[in-house]
C-alpha cells in the first residue's frame, strides 16, 4: 500500500483493543534467562523452579529462651508441685553443648540455639525458678513443645518457589536461608525510544518559537524502569523518513517504541516504514486517548507506534508496551496499579464500541471524573489519583455507580 493510499483511506484497520492485545500476546515471547546474584535480585523474575537442597532449620533448636529439658522430667509439675531438676549448664545460638542430657537434667538455653541431644522440650522461663545447682519446673510439657524441628520450615526437596515469580525482598531472604546464591532469572528487556518530530527540543534547550519540550522519552522511560526494562533514549530524530528509518534499523534493543509520527498525516511516516522492513500488524484501535496507536514486528524485535501526544503516550504503553514488557520477563500481563474501588460523583459519557481510559480523583466525596479533554494535557495525568476504564459495550457510566479505580 503507498502511503497517500494510507493518508487517503485512514486507518488500515481499527482494532478493539482486546484483539489487539491477542495479536500481540501471541507473538512475544520470554527472554532467554541469565544467571544473576542474590543481591541483585529484587524484583527480578524467577526463569526456573528453585527446590531446598538443605532442610531448615537443619537441627532442632529452641524457639524460646528457658530450660532444655526431657519432657517426660515435667510431668505433673505445677506452681504447688515444683519438680527440680539438676542444671548443667547453658546452650547459646551458634554454640553447642558436648554432652548428652541424662535424665531429671536441664540446660539454660536462649531462642535459637541447639537443642542439645536427649532434650525434647523447652521451659519457658517464666515457668521455671533457678535456685542454686537446681532449677524447679513449674509447667509439665508434651514432647518437642517449645522446639523448632529440623525443617519445620522448609525441607530438602521441597518446592521453595516457582518459575515465573516476581522476587520480593522476603523472596531473597528465603533463597538464602536454604543457600542459594546465584539465581536464574529472565533478562530484562531493553527498549529503544525514538521521540519524532521537528518541533521537538530536549528538557535542557531553550524554547524558541513553535517548539515544545519532548517530555515522552521522560515518561516512557520510567515506565519501563517500573516494568523492569532498561530503557535506552535514542534521542529526537526529524520528521525525514529516510532519517526515521535508519534510527529503526540501528536500533538493536528487544523492543522499540516510536513516538510521533504514527498516525496518517503528511509527516507522519511511521508506519509506512514499518510495512516497509516487517510487518505492520495494528494501526489504529478503538480506544480514547490513543486511538492512532500501532505496532508490528521487524523479524523477531517488536515495534511500537505511540501517539506523540503525553496523555496518548501513556495510555498506549499501559495498553501495549506494558503487556509485551511483562511477557519477555516470563509475567502474565496486568496494569502495574494498584485498584480501589468507589462511587462516581458524576457522569462519564462515552460510546458503544470503544474502550475509554478517563482519569479521575478520588474524593471524600467519590470518584471524580476530571474535567480534560484532549491527549495533550499532560498535567493532567498528575491531578489524577488514577483512571477508571469504561468497557466498549457501555455508553457510558453514572452517576452513583460503582467503579474501580485504577491508582497511579
Amino acid at each position: 500500500m503507498k502511503y497517500d493510499d494510507i493518508r487517503m483511506r485512514g486507518f488500515t484497520t481499527r482494532h478493539d483493543v482486546d484483539e489487539a492485545l491477542a495479536i500481540l500476546q501471541q507473538r512475544i515471547t520470554s527472554l532467554p534467562p541469565e544467571v544473576i546474584p542474590l543481591e541483585e535480585g529484587l524484583e527480578r523474575v524467577l526463569a526456573e523452579d528453585i527446590v531446598a537442597s538443605v532442610d531448615v532449620p537443619h537441627f532442632d533448636r529452641a524457639a524460646v529462651d528457658g530450660y532444655g529439658v526431657h519432657a517426660r522430667d515435667t510431668f505433673g509439675a505445677s506452681d504447688y508441685n515444683r519438680l527440680p531438676l539438676t542444671l548443667i549448664g547453658e546452650v547459646l545460638p551458634g554454640q553447642a553443648i558436648d554432652r548428652t542430657l541424662r535424665p531429671n537434667e536441664a540446660v539454660r538455653i536462649m531462642t535459637g540455639a541447639p537443642l542439645p541431644p536427649g532434650a525434647d522440650a523447652v521451659v519457658m522461663a517464666e515457668y521455671a525458678e533457678e535456685e542454686g545447682e537446681y532449677v524447679h519446673i513449674l509447667q509439665p510439657l508434651s514432647p518437642f513443645k517449645n522446639v523448632g524441628r529440623v525443617g519445620e520450615d522448609i525441607r530438602q526437596g521441597d518446592l521453595v518457589l516457582t518459575r515465573g515469580r516476581k522476587l520480593r525482598p522476603q523472596d531473597l531472604g528465603v533463597l538464602a536461608s536454604i543457600q542459594v546464591t546465584q539465581i536464574p532469572v529472565y533478562r530484562r528487556p531493553t527498549v529503544a525510544l525514538i521521540a519524532t518530530g521537528n518541533e521537538l527540543v530536549r528538557a535542557n534547550e531553550p524554547l524558541t518559537g513553535c517548539h515544545i519540550v519532548d517530555s515522552n522519552s521522560f515518561t516512557l522511560g520510567g515506565l519501563s524502569r517500573r516494568l523492569g526494562a532498561l530503557p535506552v533514549p535514542k534521542g529526537i530524530i526529524r520528521d525525514d523518513y529516510q532519517v526515521i528509518k535508519e534510527a529503526i534499523q540501528q536500533a538493536g534493543e528487544d523492543v522499540v517504541i516510536v513516538t510521533g509520527g504514527t498516525s496518517v498525516g503528511a509527516e507522519d511516516f511511521a508506519p509506512l516504514i514499518i510495512q516497509e522492513l516487517g510487518e505492520l500488524l495494528v494501526h489504529g484501535v478503538a480506544m480514547r486517548p490513543s486511538s492512532p496507536v500501532g505496532f508490528g514486528f521487524i523479524q523477531q524485535q517488536p515495534i511500537f507506534l505511540i501517539p506523540g501526544n503525553p496523555v496518548s503516550a501513556l495510555v498506549a504503553f499501559d495498553a501495549f508496551v506494558g503487556p509485551a514488557l511483562q511477557l519477555m520477563q516470563g509475567l502474565q500481563p496486568a496494569y502495574p496499579y494498584a485498584k480501589v474501588r468507589g462511587k462516581l460523583i458524576r457522569k462519564i459519557a462515552s460510546a458503544i464500541g470503544r474502550v475509554d481510559f478517563v482519569r479521575v480523583r478520588c474524593t471524600g466525596a467519590g470518584v471524580d471524573p476530571l474535567r480534560v479533554t484532549g491527549a495533550s494535557i499532560l498535567s493532567s495525568t498528575t491531578r489524577a489519583d488514577g483512571f477508571v476504564i469504561v468497557d466498549k459495550n457501555s455508553e457510558g457510566l453514572n452517576e452513583g455507580q460503582e467503579v474501580e479505580v485504577y491508582v497511579y
